[in-house]
């Protein structure tokens, strides 16, 4: 009776290994995967970090300032997460702890390189692009980027078998950006919206995420304007002051929980999704906020001189992550315009407050920092005030 257990058993396992065979082949490149009997598509567990959601995500650009909270939030409801790189891996290597063992793997690859694009989006049933630049350099520009490089995914996503392609773009992105400074508009906003079209033409299905300026640790929103270099001798220039520019940020978080809820909601395919956060602001409420928060006695507010329209050019020039350059100081004083395109609260998404976030991201940042307070001995600053609608109407 008990040989008969035994072999019953090797029985089993002969079948349940028989049956994984296309998966443990297709895994080595022995054979094409085939979608229909690929066991490692299918949901497994209960929900959570070690269970398997069935979610196979190529995140490209996970390196950035949202990558990180959106690899995390994959990790956390047990999806295998393939992460292309370039260069060194230091940029990466964090991430290997976003996931359960196994689950965080990674794939060296350059944007000009389709056969890299293959190999990392092989297995995949989903392909986030988070790839973008604030600033140009010789080897890449804004079109090489955000247009040529957006296409470039799209398409080989669409030859791979992808099922759902999430591209990222930019709020305010428009063949006609408004002209502040730079001649024509802002060139990353320009070929932002190039991209989105570049992106419709090879993957119809895909959804667009268009973020407004995103805030949380070391952004690259609250950062810039608190940043030395972004000041100029104790005075912050702003385009009118500030007074001309309505923003409507969103915590960075928020953001990365709208993709997650894209991925498993069927009726966004071929959607554009607007991520704003829950209020609108006046640029200049929002800056004295900041210094506010960072306890300056008086930073004020002064408009941009040609002068310092001279530095941003300068900073541009930088080879590494300037502060900011003149194009990102047109970009950012354009006041965040909203269509009729679904947003975060649509997907389910309960938005995070700015005024509820900034005084703990810019804690390391404020005077005296390192000073230990008592409980109680500063008083919170005042919250900046909302645009009520009726008031933005009026101007």
């Amino acid at each position: 009776m008990a040989a008969i257990v035994v072999s019953n058993k090797a029985l089993q396992i002969g079948h349940r290994l028989n049956s994984q065979l296309p998966v443990i082949a297709g895994t080595f490149g022995l054979q094409k995967r085939d979608a229909s009997t690929n066991l490692a598509t299918y949901r497994r567990g209960r929900g959570g970090r070690s269970s398997f959601s069935g979610t196979v995500a190529t995140v490209l650009g996970a390196s950035g300032s949202l990558g990180g909270y959106v690899v995390n939030r994959l990790g956390k409801v047990g999806s295998q997460v393939v992460i292309p790189y370039r260069g060194d891996t230091s940029s990466v290597d964090r991430f290997r702890l976003c996931g359960d063992l196994g689950q965080i793997l990674f794939s060296k690859f350059h944007l000009r390189d389709d056969d890299s694009l293959r190999r990392a989006m092989k297995y995949s049933n989903v392909v986030i692009n988070l790839i973008g630049r604030d600033w140009e350099t010789r080897n890449f520009s804004f079109y090489d980027v955000h247009t040529e490089g957006a296409r470039r995914v799209a398409r080989i996503a669409k030859e791979m078998g992808v099922k759902k392609l999430i591209h990222f773009s930019s709020l305010n992105a428009s063949p006609n950006p408004q002209q502040i400074f730079v001649k024509g508009g802002s060139h990353f906003l320009r070929s932002k919206y190039e991209g989105e079209l570049a992106v419709r033409e090879e993957f119809p299905e895909a959804v667009i995420f268009r973020p407004a300026d995103m805030f949380g640790p070391e952004d690259r929103f609250t950062i810039t304007y608190t940043n030395y270099w972004r000041r100029a001798h104790g005075v912050i220039p702003l385009w009118k002051k500030g007074d001309a520019t309505i923003k409507q940020p969103v915590f960075v978080a928020d953001v990365a929980e709208g993709v997650l809820q894209a991925i498993n909601d069927p009726d966004v395919i071929s959607k554009t999704i607007e991520a704003v956060g829950p209020y609108r602001y006046y640029l200049a409420d929002l800056v004295d906020f900041f210094y506010r928060a960072l306890r300056f006695r008086n930073v004020p507010r002064y408009p941009i001189t040609p002068l310092f329209q001279l530095k941003a050019r300068l900073m541009g020039l930088a080879p590494n992550n300037p502060i900011f350059n003149l194009d990102k100081l047109d970009k950012d004083h354009v006041t965040d315009v909203l269509t009729d395109c679904l947003t975060l609260e649509d997907l389910g998404v309960q938005l995070t407050r700015i005024e509820d976030r900034v005084i703990f991201d810019l804690k390391p940042f404020r005077v005296n920092a390192y000073y230990d307070e008592n409980l109680g001995e500063f008083r919170d600053p005042p919250k900046p005030p909302i645009v009520p609608p009726e008031l933005e109407m009026k101007n």
